[in-house]
C-alpha cells in the first residue's frame, strides 16, 4: 500500500517510528515532513499528504502532532478525505469498517510507540463495510460538493435548504 506520512515537529518522533514499521512490512512511504523537531505551521504538511491522498497518489495517509487534533481539521478541509483521530484500536477499527477513513491522525503527546503502531495496524488492515455506512458517507460526499448542478444527485441537499429557510422565515430572521 502507498501511504503518505506527514506531521508537525510534535509528532516527528512517531512519524519516524511509524515510517520504519510500515517499510518492514513491505508499505511504499511518502514522507511529507516535517524533516526537523523544530515548530512548523502543521497544515502546511497535512494539506499536502491529504491532497496526494485525494489525487490518487497515495492510497492513504497517517497524520501526526501533539493532540491529533489540528491535523485532523486541516485534512477534512481536502475534498474527498475522511480524517479520523484515533486514541485506541477501537476507533481505528471504526473508522475503517464505519467511515471509510482514508486519513489517520495520532495523537504524539498521548500515545506511546506500541499503542500507536497497534493503531496503524487495525486501521491498515480493516475493510470498510459499505451497507448503511456506505449511504451515510454518500450525503456527507454530497454536502462537501456544494455544487448546484449536483443537486439533483443529492435531494437531502435541497430538502435542508428549503427547510432551514422556512426556519428562519416562521422565526422572522432575514434571508
Amino acid at each position: 500500500m502507498k501511504i503518505a506520512l506527514a506531521g508537525d515537529h510534535g509528532g516527528f518522533h512517531l512519524k519516524g517510528v511509524i515510517a520504519s514499521h510500515l517499510e518492514s512490512k513491505g508499505h511504499k512511504i511518502t514522507d511529507f515532513g516535517s524533516y526537523t523537531p523544530d515548530p512548523v505551521d502543521y497544515p502546511d504538511y497535512a494539506f499536502a499528504a491529504a491532497e496526494s491522498v485525494a489525487r490518487g497518489e497515495n492510497d492513504r495517509a497517517i497524520l501526526l502532532c501533539r493532540t491529533g487534533i489540528g491535523e485532523s481539521i486541516a485534512a477534512n478541509k481536502v475534498r474527498g478525505i475522511r480524517a479520523a483521530l484515533c486514541l485506541n484500536e477501537t476507533l481505528a477499527r471504526t473508522s475503517r469498517t464505519h467511515n471509510n477513513a482514508n486519513v489517520l491522525c495520532l495523537a504524539g503527546d498521548y500515545l506511546d510507540d506500541a499503542t500507536s503502531l497497534r493503531i496503524v495496524d487495525v486501521w491498515l488492515t480493516e475493510r470498510f463495510r459499505g451497507g448503511r455506512h456506505k449511504r451515510r458517507l454518500d450525503k456527507i460526499a454530497c454536502y462537501e460538493a456544494l455544487d448546484r448542478k449536483l443537486d439533483k444527485a443529492c435531494p437531502e441537499k435541497r430538502h435542508r435548504r428549503s427547510a432551514r429557510t422556512a426556519a428562519r422565515r416562521r422565526s422572522g430572521a432575514a434571508g
